[in-house]
């Protein structure tokens, strides 16, 4: 018995020094929810608000590291009909303009950084499986605010500013 208790002792003194040298990983700083602000989009150097002058977002990352992100320019005009699939072509050309839905995964760095995401859902089907690194999508964390900076395929880069949802 006595054996045994030395011997448990002796591997719980073992790693300690280990585990009390450890460091905590930093906290993610994205987590939480975040409102859209505003859009800006730079096709060719000019500077034109995305989604509208009063764009509406949300932008959620979970602790489980999901995110959601919906983007909508609330100048988009209503439907002719109530059945979301009953719209006219130029009615679905304004909507698919005019907002974006999508869904899926990201990752953080040691320093709590955002360091990539894989979409697994989206309303534009071409994004679904997309990932991308921190060279083509950057999100800046300062206390409250968060830049989302990303450049089209084309080349056109997208600067989107976020504030921290609080509770009241």
């Amino acid at each position: 018995m006595q054996r045994r208790l030395l011997a448990c002792l002796a591997g719980a003194l073992a790693i300690l020094p280990v585990t009390a040298g450890a460091q905590p990983a930093a906290p993610n700083k994205l987590v939480g929810t975040w409102r859209m602000v505003s859009a800006q989009i730079d096709p060719e150097g000019a500077n034109t608000p995305a989604y509208g002058p009063d764009p509406h977002g949300w932008l959620v990352f979970t602790p489980e590291l999901t995110f959601v992100e919906v983007l909508t320019d609330p100048r988009v005009p209503r439907f002719a009909s109530d059945v979301r699939g009953q719209g006219t072509a130029e009615e679905n050309r304004a909507a698919m303009a005019g907002s974006i839905g999508f869904f899926g995964r990201y990752t953080v760095d040691g320093n709590g950084d955002f360091s990539g995401n894989r979409v697994e859902g989206s309303t534009f089907p071409n994004w679904v499986g997309g990932v991308r690194t921190r060279e083509q999508l950057r999100f800046d964390v300062a206390g409250d605010r968060m830049t989302e900076v990303f450049r089209r395929p084309e080349g056109t880069m997208i600067r989107i500013l976020w504030e921290r949802v609080r509770r009241e």
